[in-house]
C-alpha cells in the first residue's frame, strides 16, 4: 500500500529533501485498495513539487531531455522510480534502472521493461517531478521514530529478574573459567602421572560444578521466560491501546490481515528484547571470560582467532539488506494470506450460494505460490549467509587448533594446555553464533518497530486542545446545544477527488427530530459520521452550540451518543454485555427500559439462558431483525442526549417496526435525534426532513410541506405512501 509515498520519498531525497513516510501516506490519500496517481500528485504538490503526469511511448521516455528521475505505473497495480536509461557500452541497446520499493534496484531490458510498464497498447504512464522554490524552502517535518533504546524501557520494570539472571550467569562464568584448567590439570598431573586418585578427584569436581552450572541454567531459563511472558503482553497491550486511540478514518486504509500480522510480529521484538539480547548480553560476558584465559595461554593465537572471527561475523552481516527486503515483501504477502482466510472464513454462506468457492481457494492458492518463491529466496539467501559464516567459523577452528598443536610438537605447550585451548575454542564459538542471530533479531526487531512506528506517531483523536461540554446534575446537557453546519464539502480522497457533501448548511435543533433522507449515495451517511466526528470536514465549520466541534473530545460526545449504525457490529459475547457494553455497573431499570422499547423481550425470554445467551461472532446465529433490535437497545440504554439512527429499523419486519417505532417516539422527547432512512413512512413524524440529493441539500421541511411542494421529496415518496390524486 505504500508503494506510491515510497517512490516520492525517494525522488525528495534525490533532491535532497528527507520525507518520512508516515507524512506522505497522509497526504496521498491511501485507501485500502492502494494509492492513486491523483493522490501522489497531491502529496508531491504538497512538499513543493511541479508534477506533470502523462501517457508517453517508450521512444518519448528515453529521449535525452526527459526528466528523470519518474514515477512509473508499474504493471498496472504498482508504482516504481525510473532512475535512468543508458546504453549498453558495445550492444547500444537500452538498459532501465528501476527503484522498486519492493525489491531495491534492478536493470531490466528494453522488452522486459515495456512488458510491466505499458498498460495501453503503446503507451504507459509516467509521473514527472521537479522541485520548484518552495520545495527547498519547506522543512521536512521530523518523525520521532521509535528506537530500539525505546525497547528497552519494557525491561525496566523487571530490574529485579534481571540482577538476579545476571547474577547466575557470572557465577556460571566463574565455574565455566575453571574447566579449562581442571582439564589442564587433568592431563599434565592426572594422566601423565599415572595418579588415577587425582584423576578421579579432578572428574568429580567437573561433575559438581558441571551440575551447579545446570541447575543456575534452568532457574535462569525459567526467569526468563517469566520476563518474557510479561513483556510481551505489555508490548501488545500498549499496542492496541494505541491503537484504539486512533481516528476512524485510519482503519479506513487497513485491512484485517494488516492488523493481525502487526500484532504477531510483535513476537520478533519480545524475542529480541528477552531471548535474543540478554542471551548475547550473557553470552558476550562468557566470551570476554574466555577472552582473557586464551590470552593467558597464548596471546598470538587469540588475535588469529579474533580476526578470522570478524570475517565470518561480517560475511553474515553482508547480507542482511537482502534479507531486509525479503522481509518487507513476507509481511505483505503473509497480511494479504491472513486476510484471504478472514474473508473465506466469515463469507463462506455468500460463497456457497453464489459459486465463489473455486475461485477464492484458486486466490488463495496464488498467494500460497507467492509466499513459497519468498520462502525460497529467504531459503537461499539464509544457506548461503549461514554456510559461509559456518565454512568460515570451521576454517578458523582447524587453524587455530593446527597452530596450538604445532607448538605442542615443538614444546612450546603441554599437551593438557592443547585441550584446554580447544575447549576454549568450543565454549568461544557459542557467543560468536549468538553475536550473529543477535544481529538477525535486531534487523528484524528494527523492522517490526518501524511498523509499529507507523501506529505509535500517529495522531490520536483528541490530542489536540478540546474540550468537554459541560454536563447538569441530571445527566443531559446546558440548554441551546444544537448543531450548526455551516458551508460544509467534505471529500474521501483529496482536493482533486469527487465531493460527497458540497456547501452543506443545516440546523439541528436540540431537543427535536431531524431526519435525512435522499437516494443511495447522496452522503446522508457521511453527513451523520461528520457529526459523530468520525471525520474532518474539508471545508467549512461544524458547532455544538457556540463551540466548533473540532474542540468537542471525541470521548464526551460518543459518551452522550447513542448510534445505530446501519452495518452495526454485533460482539461475540451475551446479550446481555451487547446492551450495556463497557458498563461495570449495571442498571437493571434502564436494561429493562430499553429492552421495552427494543421489543426485545420475546426474543429473550425464548433463550435458554436468556440474556446471559452467548451470540456468536459479528452476531452469527441471529437474525438481521434481531441483531438490529440489539444495536437500539444497546443505544437507548445509555440514555444519552443526541441518538444517530442510519436505517435503524430497515431489516425489521413491519409488525415489529411499528411496535419499535411507537415506542421510541416517546423515548425521543427532549432529544437531539438524527434519522436517516429509505423506509420514508418511519420518518414522517420528524421536525424537519433534510433531502440530500448528490451530496446538496435539495430541500428541507415537514413531511407535510415537502409532499405539498411535489418535488424531490415527493419523488422518494410517491412509490411508498398512498398519497391520493
Amino acid at each position: 500500500m505504500d508503494c506510491g509515498p515510497a517512490c516520492l520519498a525517494m525522488v525528495a531525497s534525490y533532491f535532497g529533501k528527507t520525507y518520512g513516510l508516515t507524512y506522505l501516506r497522509e497526504h496521498s490519500f491511501l485507501s485500502r485498495e492502494g494509492v492513486s496517481l491523483l493522490g501522489i500528485s497531491e502529496a508531491a504538490q504538497r512538499i513543493g513539487m511541479e508534477v506533470l503526469p502523462g501517457k508517453l511511448t517508450t521512444d518519448m521516455l528515453t529521449e535525452e531531455n526527459t526528466p528523470l528521475p519518474a514515477i512509473l505505473h508499474w504493471n498496472q497495480n504498482h508504482f516504481v522510480v525510473l532512475s535512468k536509461v543508458q546504453r549498453q557500452l558495445f550492444t547500444g541497446k537500452l538498459l532501465f534502472t528501476i527503484a522498486d520499493p519492493a525489491h531495491g534496484f534492478i536493470t531490466l531490458s528494453k522488452e522486459r521493461f515495456e512488458r510491466q510498464w505499458l498498460s495501453d497498447g503503446e503507451e504507459g504512464v509516467a509521473l514527472f517531478l521537479h522541485p520548484t522554490p518552495a520545495f527547498d524552502n519547506f522543512d521536512p517535518p521530523k518523525e520521532n521514530n521509535a528506537s530500539i533504546r525505546y525497547l528497552f524501557n519494557y525491561l525496566v520494570p523487571h530490574k529485579r529478574p534481571l540482577v538476579w539472571m545476571l547474577l547466575l550467569l557470572l557465577f556460571g562464568s566463574c565455574i565455566s573459567l575453571t574447566f579449562p584448567f581442571l582439564t589442564q590439570r587433568l592431563i599434565d598431573s592426572g594422566v601423565n602421572g599415572k595418579d588415577l586418585h587425582f584423576i578421579t578427584l579432578i572428574l568429580l569436581a567437573q561433575l559438581s560444578l558441571y551440575l551447579g552450572s545446570l541447575g543456575m541454567e534452568l532457574l535462569r531459563n525459567w526467569m526468563m521466560m517469566v520476563v518474557a511472558t510479561k513483556v510481551n503482553i505489555q508490548i501488545i497491550s500498549d499496542f492496541l491501546r494505541k491503537l484504539l486511540k486512533l481516528p476512524i478514518k485510519f482503519f479506513d486504509t487497513k485491512l484485517m490481515g494488516d492488523f493481525n500480522q502487526r500484532i504477531a510480529d510483535h513476537d520478533r521484538i519480545e524475542t529480541f528484547l528477552t531471548s535474543q539480547s540478554l542471551l548475547t548480553f550473557f553470552s558476550m560476558i562468557t566470551f570476554l571470560v574466555f577472552f582473557g584465559v586464551l590470552w593467558y595461554y597464548h596471546p598470538q593465537l587469540l588475535l588469529i582467532y579474533l580476526g578470522l572471527s570478524a570475517v565470518a561475523v561480517g560475511w553474515s552481516l553482508y547480507w542482511m539488506k537482502q534479507r531486509k527486503i525479503l522481509d518487507y515483501f513476507r509481511f505483505q504477502l503473509r497480511s494479504e494470506n491472513q486476510q484471504s482466510i478472514f474473508e473465506i472464513i466469515n463469507g463462506v454462506t455468500e460463497m456457497k450460494l453464489n459459486q465463489f468457492e473455486d475461485y477464492k481457494r484458486t486466490e488463495w492458492e496464488k498467494i500460497q505460490h507467492k509466499i513459497f518463491k519468498i520462502n525460497i529466496r529467504s531459503l537461499r539467501l539464509n544457506q548461503v549467509q549461514l554456510s559461509g559464516f559456518e565454512f568460515l567459523n570451521q576454517l578458523k577452528n582447524i587453524l587455530v587448533t593446527f597452530m596450538a598443536a604445532s607448538l605442542v610438537v615443538t614444546g612450546h605447550m603441554t599437551l593438557g594446555a592443547l585441550l584446554s585451548v580447544s575447549y576454549i575454542i568450543g565454549q568461544m564459538n557459542t557467543p560468536i553464533n549468538q553475536l550473529v542471530n543477535f544481529f538477525r533479531s535486531l534487523q528484524d526487531a528494527r523492522l517490526s518497530m518501524a511498523r509499529l512506528n507507523e501506529v505509535q506517531q500517529h495522531q490520536e483523536e483528541d490530542a489536540g486542545e478540546t474540550v468537554s461540554v459541560h454536563s447538569n446534575g441530571s445527566g443531559y446537557t446546558d440548554p441551546g446545544l444544537d448543531f450548526r453546519l455551516s458551508g460544509i464539502d467534505f471529500q474521501y480522497e483529496g482536493p482533486a477527488s469527487p465531493y460527497v457533501l458540497k456547501n452543506i448548511n443545516l440546523h439541528i435543533p436540540q431537543g427535536k427530530v431531524t431526519a435525512i433522507v435522499g437516494a443511495s449515495g447522496s452522503g446522508k451517511t457521511t453527513l451523520m459520521k461528520l457529526l459523530l466526528k468520525f471525520y474532518e470536514p474539508v471545508k467549512g465549520q461544524i458547532y455544538l452550540g457556540e463551540r466548533p466541534l473540532q474542540e468537542v473530545t471525541h470521548l464526551w460526545l460518543r459518551r452522550n451518543s447513542g448510534v445505530v449504525l446501519q452495518d452495526g457490529f454485533i460482539f461475540g459475547d451475551t446479550i446481555l454485555r451487547n446492551i450495556v457494553c463497557g458498563a461495570e455497573e449495571i442498571d437493571m431499570e434502564r436494561l429493562v427500559h430499553a429492552m421495552r422499547i427494543a421489543n426485545i423481550n420475546s426474543f429473550v425470554e425464548q433463550l435458554p439462558l436468556q440474556l446471559n445467551t452467548k451470540i456468536g461472532a459479528a452476531g452469527s446465529g441471529i437474525s438481521g431483525g434481531q441483531r438490529q433490535r440489539i444495536l437500539i437497545a444497546r443505544a437507548v440504554y445509555k440514555n444519552p442526549q443526541f441518538l444517530f439512527f442510519d436505517e435503524a429499523t430497515s431489516a425489521l419486519d413491519a409488525e415489529n417496526e411499528k411496535v419499535i417505532h411507537d415506542n421510541l417516539q416517546t423515548f425521543f422527547k427532549g432529544k437531539t435525534v438524527v434519522i436517516i432512512a429509505h423506509r420514508l413512512s418511519t420518518v414522517k413524524n420528524a421536525d424537519q426532513i433534510i433531502v440530500l440529493k448528490e451530496g446538496q441539500i435539495v430541500e428541507f421541511g415537514t413531511h407535510q410541506q415537502l409532499v405539498a411542494r411535489k418535488n424531490n421529496y415527493f419523488d422518494l415518496v410517491k412509490n411508498q405512501l398512498e398519497l391520493g390524486g
